[in-house]
């Protein structure tokens, strides 16, 4: 069954994402929906994606509230800055920060989360040094960001993960 439906969840969800884009749950539109969900599936498959296993579930709800204050907070913050116009205050900056974190799957949630707060942007992962490099809009405290990065969500993934 595996290899008819390699991803199933997957494959559901393009389906029921087809149809809310269609907007109509006509058999063809249904028909067309699994077609592509499914070929999308096979595909995925044929990459052979390392599969994470998540092994604390329940700190996923905590990470998700944490991440959606922090991005709620940082567009406040963004936008303070953007709409002052005043950008002589602001020092952006580039932090090389260590991390603990190997899980492929781990470094792709963290990479999102640090892509998606407004003001600061995940540019490169070394797996030599096991360390990334982020560049910060705002850089007032290096130790400060750097601790809240690793306290906050790399603590997190790791338990997720790890």
């Amino acid at each position: 069954m595996s290899r008819i439906f390699p991803y199933p969840l997957m494959t559901l969800a393009l389906t029921l994402m087809w149809l809310l884009l269609q907007q109509s749950v006509g058999l063809g539109h249904i028909l067309l929906g699994f077609v592509v969900a499914w070929s999308a599936s096979q595909a995925m498959a044929r990459l052979q994606p390392h599969k994470p296993v998540i092994r604390r579930p329940g700190k996923v709800l905590k990470l998700v509230a944490l991440v959606t204050v922090d991005v709620v907070r940082s567009n406040f913050a963004v936008s303070r800055i953007i709409l002052a116009g005043d950008r002589r205050e602001t020092t952006a900056g580039f932090i090389k920060m260590p991390l603990e974190l190997k899980d492929p799957a781990g470094l792709a949630v963290l990479s999102c989360i640090i892509t998606a707060t407004p003001g600061s942007a995940w540019l490169e992962y070394s797996p030599a040094e096991s360390s990334v490099l982020i560049h910060v809009l705002d850089l007032i405290d290096e130790a400060e960001w750097v601790a809240t990065v690793k306290l906050r969500y790399e603590a997190l993934l790791l338990e997720i993960f790890q």
